[in-house]
């Protein structure tokens, strides 16, 4: 099985968020089950050739290749990714990728992600590699399925392959104005209303990508199920609905290389779920940090996060007094919007017997609240996966979740079922963050109980293995056979 994935970030070359962490991790994971992967991102100007030994592809240099009425030059450069069998390819064509970010506001960054897929179509036509399946990856790389339907189905190379388009957040889609599909060398009798490229007048490089893919997934079964909705779906419901038949969820795997509490190295005393009472040395060790008082009979609630609207911090707004009228503890870590910055800051100081909070990110100080905090709060309006989650449960701390996204596949809450890990509440509403805060103190008082829910969360599979296996089924469903068999 040869698979070709095209990504925009990719760990540890270039990361903003959890795709990183996906497209790094989940090709090591398909090799271990005989996948020969080639991996393609566009060659940065942050990222540093000399740390991952990045050189020239010989004989892919300075091609030249028109969008529209310009004309671009490409070269390609590549190296051995980190298991050393990947093979990953990067798109350099410094006009366009040499900025200060990987993601701009400015005017060509239609053009930006046009020429990397453009780019790909014409590395393997070079390589004469003629892969099996085409993994694309959000809107980056939504045009490639309708690239290779409508501009390389001639293409004998690519008459047998497939295409699976990844959404991992359909907050983000690509929405540029109609010049765009000219600029992509589509013609004009291509952009129709309600057609594959049009959205509200302008292109739309994930609505083509869910049009055209032969098979599409999200990173939750939950989340798969929710963007077929209006509430969640980003004004893509309609399409999506349209291929349900054909839409699919796999949960993103966590790197237990990284995000495990008996080999983790950041963490002040390593343990497992055989010796779960060394975990409170950690307890201890962040609280110090904190400069808070460590008693065994208080419970430490932490927070890691990006300080967003789609974090739900707003329901700690109205409930904060009343939470911290309890003998509880809380530790926070993140940084993003300012108003949610202010309203972590004034509570800090208002309660600073109970709460500390540190701006930025500190990943020695993200493990520590991880493996040291005894409940993980994440209050989240929408989680397409999340892996904060599966970094507490694994750690052996309890996460608090809204029952959305990827917390509603990884998290069961522990009153309503015997293998129970976690607390969960349904609705949006500040009250009911504030009943889940309660039951928790309430768990942690009860010893017995709290040691089971917290073996439940340690006992879990949230390896890549498990992901990629899915995935490679995916795949084999929509492989074609080859031409002439």
């Amino acid at each position: 099985m040869k698979i070709c994935l095209i990504t925009s970030e990719c760990e540890p070359y270039v990361k903003t968020g959890g795709l990183a962490d996906v497209c790094g991790s989940l090709p090591p994971a398909l090799s271990n089950f005989g996948a020969e992967i080639k991996v393609f991102l566009p060659l940065y100007g942050i990222i540093n050739r000399e740390k991952f030994i990045i050189k020239p592809v010989s004989g892919i240099k300075q091609v030249s290749l028109k969008l529209g009425e310009k004309e671009f030059k490409f070269s390609v450069y590549n190296c051995k990714h980190t298991d050393g069998k990947t093979e990953v390819y990067f798109i350099e064509c410094a006009g366009l990728y040499d900025r200060d970010s990987i993601y701009t506001q400015d005017s060509d960054e239609d053009e930006r992600f046009i020429l990397f897929q453009y780019a790909v179509f014409l590395t393997l036509q070079n390589l004469q590699w003629a892969p099996d399946v085409f993994h694309c990856n959000d809107w980056q790389s939504g045009l490639i399925p309708a690239l290779l339907k409508l501009k390389f189905n001639r293409d004998k190379l690519f008459t047998s392959a497939a295409t699976v388009l990844s959404i991992h957040n359909i907050g983000y889609q690509g929405i540029f104005g109609k010049e765009s599909i000219y600029k992509a060398n589509f013609p004009e009798s291509s952009f129709v209303l309600g057609g594959p490229f049009e959205y509200n007048g302008n292109t739309n490089f994930l609505k083509a990508g869910i049009w055209y893919a032969d098979l599409i997934t999200t990173v939750s079964k939950t989340y798969a199920e929710e963007i077929q909705t209006s509430e969640y779906g980003s004004g893509l419901d309609g399409v999506l609905k349209s291929r349900s038949d054909n839409i699919a969820g796999i949960l993103n795997g966590i790197d237990n290389n990284l995000w495990n509490p008996v080999t983790d190295n950041l963490i002040s005393e390593n343990y497992g779920i055989d010796n779960i009472r060394l975990k409170e040395k950690n307890k201890v060790e962040l609280l110090e940090l904190a400069g808070l008082r460590y008693s065994e009979h208080i419970p430490v609630y932490g927070i890691v996060s990006r300080f967003a609207w789609q974090k739900g911090f707003e329901l700690f707004f109205d409930t904060i007094d009343e939470i911290l009228d309890n003998n509880i503890q809380l530790i926070v870590l993140g940084s993003g919007e300012e108003h949610y910055e202010d309203f972590f800051l004034k509570v800090s100081l208002q309660y600073s017997d109970k709460v500390y909070v540190r701006f930025g990110f500190d990943n020695r100080f993200a493990h520590l609240i991880t493996a040291g905090s005894d409940f993980f709060v994440m209050p989240s309006r929408y989680e397409p996966c999340g892996l904060n989650q599966m970094y507490s449960l694994n750690y052996g701390t309890i996460p608090i979740v809204r029952k959305t996204g990827g917390l509603a596949d990884t998290v069961i809450d522990f009153g309503n079922n015997e293998s129970g890990n976690g607390i969960v509440f349904d609705d949006f509403l500040p009250e009911q963050l504030l009943v889940s805060m309660k039951r928790a103190e309430e768990l942690f008082i009860d010893k017995p109980l709290f040691d089971k829910v917290r073996r439940s969360g340690m006992s879990a599979d949230f390896s890549w293995e498990r992901s990629a296996l899915q995935y490679m089924n995916i795949y084999n469903k929509v492989k074609k056979p080859v031409s002439g068999t």
